[in-house]
């Protein structure tokens, strides 16, 4: 994933060591910030996978913000980066 297609982002982020009822995904993003200065607090995961890149791992998730906007983040586990992929429309969900 490249800077120029999928700009970095600043995310705010914990990282579970344990077992936990409270955090469902090993990985979680809580807030994030583009390099244009807007920032967002994760109100929901909509969805999160992995996928085997390289050595390591893309962690793929859609977020639901609490400006009701979707947003396609992933983190590299090979630069330890967190990309912005794009906005995404509620639309494509087809209502699930």
């Amino acid at each position: 994933m490249n800077e120029e297609n999928y700009p970095s982002v600043h995310v705010l982020t914990v990282f579970r060591g344990f077992p936990s009822d409270h955090l469902a995904y090993h990985i979680t993003p809580y807030r994030f910030e583009t390099q244009k200065g807007d920032v967002h607090k994760v109100h929901h995961i909509r969805q999160m996978h992995r996928q085997k890149v390289g050595k390591g791992e893309h962690y793929h998730y859609v977020i639901l913000t609490q400006e009701q906007r979707y947003f396609h983040l992933v983190f590299d586990t090979n630069t330890l980066i967190w990309r912005l992929v794009q906005e995404v429309d509620e639309m494509l969900f087809f209502n699930e």
